[in-house]
């Protein structure tokens, strides 16, 4: 990083910033769109008769939950690590 004005890496628009926060809003709500969908599917009898979750609906949900992020970051994560990889080997 360089203490120079205008060298180092540029910095982004207000108009870039904006479109990165509105693609971040974008992947997380198909994100927890995807977590409820599959989540609510597996836990949630579908002819429900009670306003409450039961114990299991709940617990079950819990899990479901824990296991989707730990999914999404492990994939995350692996994805980074490819890229990184991909990156080193076109410096080389």
């Amino acid at each position: 990083m360089s203490f120079l004005p205008g060298f180092g890496r540029p910095q982004p628009s207000s108009a870039e910033k904006i479109a990165n926060a509105e693609n971040e809003m974008d992947m997380i709500t198909e994100m927890m769109s995807r977590l409820n969908q599959s989540c609510v599917k597996k836990c949630i009898n579908p002819d429900y008769r009670e306003g409450d979750l039961a114990k299991g609906e709940s617990v079950c949900l819990d899990r479901c939950v824990g296991k989707f992020f730990d999914v999404q970051m492990k994939v995350s994560e692996k994805m980074q690590g490819d890229a990184a990889m991909k990156q080193g080997q076109m410096g080389m």
